[in-house]
């Protein structure tokens, strides 16, 4: 691992402590790394390299039960600010209770800018350990739960917050992306949201085909909200929307 130029076996290290299999194999492992680690990190070192047994000493250290020095060692001057170190000082306090030195840790991890969804994830679990779901909720469950696709996103949310409505849910995500109504079209409409469906697609650009499938599906069961969209279909295609707007397109719609 210390030999590797391209950082395929990298992840390695963060479950090093774990591969040692107990808190002595742990302990020594962290002896070996702690020399390099703290060298790179000394106050006298030069540049900013980074030493290839970070992980694998933190995660040792944190194995090994020997979170005081874990901790002390995060605090050099000179620790890379980042998630992918300090993770491994939120678990060690979390396992003694500290959740709120826990919190500001991460949340400094997250004001840092990499790793933005791990660090809010851990921030939305801590505060809800501490019973603070609302504000777990407005500051880190859209980066938290964000999932491949709108709807993902919108179901992982209501999962999470029974206690919100989803029609909040989704009038709080599409004001948190402005410009972007239109993209949260599909979502609201499979999640049976209509009428929401039909103010976005309204209010932003749609995609056209998108819209005119709607339409298609909706024809039998719901004809007024499907002929709305197929005009909305026609009305974003007229002023220009769609990629490559074919004659069966507007045929559809």
């Amino acid at each position: 691992m210390a030999d590797d130029r391209i950082p395929w076996i990298e992840p390695l290290g963060d479950h090093w402590g774990t591969l040692c299999g107990s808190p002595e194999v742990a302990s020594a492992w962290a002896d070996k790394f702690l020399p390099g680690l703290r060298a790179s990190w000394a106050t006298t070192a030069k540049g900013h390299g980074w030493y290839p047994g970070t992980l694998s000493c933190l995660s040792s250290l944190y194995a090994a039960g020997r979170h005081a020095e874990l901790l002390v060692l995060l605090e050099s001057p000179h620790t890379h600010d980042g998630w992918d170190c300090h993770r491994w000082g939120v678990k060690a306090l979390l396992d003694h209770g500290h959740r709120h030195e826990a919190l500001a840790m991460a949340e400094r991890c997250h004001r840092q800018g990499r790793y933005r969804r791990d660090c809010a994830r851990a921030c939305e679990t801590i505060l809800f350990e501490l019973g603070r779901r609302e504000l777990a909720y407005r500051q880190y469950a859209f980066e938290a739960n964000q999932a491949n696709t709108n709807l993902g996103t919108l179901k992982a949310l209501a999962a999470k917050y029974p206690e919100k409505d989803k029609a909040r849910i989704l009038t709080d995500l599409v004001a948190a992306n402005p410009g972007s109504e239109g993209k949260w079209f599909a979502a609201v409409k499979s999640a049976g949201l209509l009428d929401v469906a039909l103010t976005l697609a309204r209010r932003s650009p749609t995609d056209p085909r998108t819209l005119g499938r709607a339409a298609r599906d909706f024809a039998t069961k719901q004809p007024a909200f499907a002929l709305e969209v197929g005009l909305l279909a026609l009305a974003w295609m007229a002023r220009g929307h769609g990629y490559d707007i074919s004659a069966h397109d507007v045929s559809v719609a």
